[in-house]
């Protein structure tokens, strides 16, 4: 029997993959090793999306490798969206590496795994049929899951290299999905988060993702549920009607904006300008007063001149998001940016990235300290590192609350009166049971 340890690195998607991978492993023989020092093959389950991930990935292969020096025949592989991106040359920047495997060739894994006893084993075939149906992730217990609704992606954003690394976009039939998610309701999760590259723009063929949230919401024993990452115009009045009617839908949205000057949009092959996205923003603000946004805002991409950029600072102390997550550009192969010349400077990706960072930080602790005194409902998910007999859960707008309960247990969903605030996290009291 092999020992397999696995490591993960990335967004949701990853981790997702990293369970499917797990009851791969586990359905042709192998079994999970809890650190490297205890494996015969060691996985890496990666991320593309930013070349910093890639060079730290290429670190860590060289961290692994005292591993083969006292072990020879120790296996080292990629897998995921890096070793789809670099394909062989992974196996040329690093000899250390033995499976490079992209995220269509999980299923093959077992195999690659005996190949690479004997030699190099590579496997990065895209495959548009591929969404893993019949196989159930192997999870770690909790009240929480993900669900995987869609694959790959065809927005083809210039700066994206998700595209070329995931494929194309499929969609898992709605009845498939269903059964799945009364399964882990059978298993005690209370919460689901729906993942797709762009999964509002999910489709069978004959139900849309509106259908798919509606359905969902039937099952009696799901408490909320969570989608990410939606595009922002996939957002029909339909969609936004079908959350704002359902409780369960948690009101959170990742509305991801990258920029807010509609020349940076147009040269990113965004779908949509400023205005189409602010309609989206208010129109789900709308529909559900009180909801939270986060959004994703790239820094330095090509043609960002100084009064782009200016644009989207005064958008975003305009939106004011509840969160963000900010980048610096990071110019990808395989994307068609990459042929273009650079026109920001490390330096000035570097302040510009800076400048909205503070900008957000400072909204985002106001957003935080407006919620105390409120009363917040939260699924409670655990037990908090905070201190003894304290709890961790999340209200519906996707905010990390601690509170002290002795009665409340992961799974329960209860009413928090918050007392305080930081810049990430509520502390709370309980207020009682919620009906």
């Amino acid at each position: 029997m092999m020992h397999v340890y696995l490591e993960t690195y990335g967004c949701q998607m990853n981790v997702a993959d990293s369970e499917l991978v797990t009851a791969i492993l586990k359905s042709g023989g192998c079994e999970m090793a809890e650190t490297p020092e205890l494996a015969d093959a060691i996985l890496l389950n990666t991320c593309a999306v930013r070349e910093h991930a890639e060079e730290r990935i290429i670190g860590r292969v060289g961290e692994l490798a005292q591993h083969k020096y006292e072990r020879p025949q120790v296996i080292i592989g990629v897998l995921g969206c890096m070793a789809q991106h670099l394909g062989e040359d992974l196996i040329k920047r690093s000899r250390f590496v033995d499976i490079v495997a992209g995220p269509d060739s999980y299923r093959r894994l077992p195999g690659l795994l005996e190949r690479a006893r004997a030699e190099k084993a590579l496997d990065v075939r895209l495959d548009r049929r591929e969404t893993y149906d019949g196989i159930t992730p192997e999870r770690a217990d909790g009240v929480t899951a993900w669900l995987t609704v869609q694959r790959g992606c065809d927005k083809c954003c210039t700066f994206c290299v998700v595209p070329a690394v995931r494929g194309r976009e499929r969609c898992i039939p709605l009845a498939d999905l269903v059964l799945r998610a009364e399964k882990l309701a059978a298993e005690g999760v209370r919460e689901i988060t729906l993942l797709g590259q762009t999964v509002s723009s999910y489709t069978d063929g004959e139900h849309d993702f509106a259908a798919l949230l509606l359905e969902l919401a039937r099952i009696p024993e799901l408490l909320r549920i969570r989608f990410t990452s939606p595009y922002p115009t996939d957002f029909s009045p339909k969609l936004i009607e079908a959350m704002a009617k359902c409780e369960k839908i948690a009101r959170h949205v990742h509305l991801p904006l990258q920029s807010a000057s509609d020349a940076v949009l147009k040269k990113a092959r965004r779908r949509y300008t400023i205005a189409d996205y602010d309609a989206v923003l208010q129109a789900l603000r709308a529909a559900m007063p009180g909801m939270a946004v986060s959004t994703d805002i790239i820094a330095g991409f090509h043609g960002e001149g100084e009064n782009e950029f200016q644009e989207t600072c005064d958008y975003i102390r305009k939106a004011r998001f509840d969160f963000a997550f900010m980048f610096k550009y990071s110019r990808r192969s395989r994307t068609a940016a990459w042929r273009w010349q650079e026109t920001v400077d490390e330096e000035t990706k570097s302040r510009r990235l800076k400048t909205i960072i503070d900008i957000q930080e400072q909204i985002s602790r106001e957003v935080q300290q407006a919620c105390v005194g409120q009363t917040a409902r939260v699924l409670v998910e655990g037990v908090s590192k905070r201190e003894d007999g304290w709890l961790f859960g999340k209200t519906s707008e996707f905010r990390q609350v601690v509170f002290e309960d002795p009665a409340a247990r992961p799974g329960d969903m209860v009413d928090v009166k918050v007392v305080g605030a930081t810049g990430h996290t509520l502390i709370g009291e309980r207020a009682g049971a919620a009906k």
